[in-house]
């Protein structure tokens, strides 16, 4: 469906471009786009190689130990099907510590793997288990004190102060939060 709109959209861009009389305009707006985006894509490709490897640094010293015994109360009250596998909580909370540090590129490998290893303590390989659940939900909700990748974006685009959005971002992952936990105790109790 969304081919179908996008391809209509360039259609009736081309056409208005050629029959007015600004292709040149166009043209050149493209090529700006172009050079834009790899720009855009460059900058943020150094973030998020610093904060990837600061999270591989950490998955290899006692951070990510101290930092999953820190965690180990709020796993075990949102997760207590997994209160005995130490894996899976330190999965878990290394895909929290990603998303909290605004790194959702670095906590959807991590997720993946969380998720991996709960199925295989899963009886019901084609069912998710309550755990699995409030894990997709508590990863969509992506609560983050530091929204590294945005802070990122809007400083490559010449922001003034690309730090002011931390507290509205603050405000929308908490909203965000509790709105998929509701939503997910209702789907749970159906």
């Amino acid at each position: 469906m969304l081919n179908k709109i996008w391809s209509i959209f360039i259609i009736i861009s081309f056409s208005y471009a050629i029959f007015s009389g600004h292709l040149n305009q166009l043209n050149s707006s493209i090529f700006q786009s172009t050079k834009d985006a790899i720009s855009l894509s460059i900058d943020l490709l150094g973030t998020m190689c610093l904060w990837n490897g600061i999270m591989q640094v950490a998955s290899k010293t006692t951070l990510i130990e101290k930092l999953t015994n820190f965690l180990r109360p709020i796993i075990k009250l949102l997760f207590p099907e997994m209160r005995k596998n130490k894996q899976v909580q330190q999965e878990i909370s290394m895909n929290m510590i990603a998303n909290i540090l605004g790194l959702g590129n670095a906590a959807t490998p991590l997720g993946l793997k969380a998720m991996k290893t709960m199925q295989k303590d899963n009886p019901k390989k084609d069912t998710l288990t309550n755990s699995m659940l409030i894990f997709i939900v508590l990863n969509t909700a992506s609560i983050q004190i530091i929204p590294t990748t945005v802070v990122a974006i809007r400083n490559s685009m010449g922001s003034s102060n690309p730090t002011a959005i931390v507290f509205p971002v603050w405000i929308a992952t908490i909203c965000a939060a509790i709105t998929r936990n509701n939503s997910c105790e209702i789907v749970i109790k159906i």
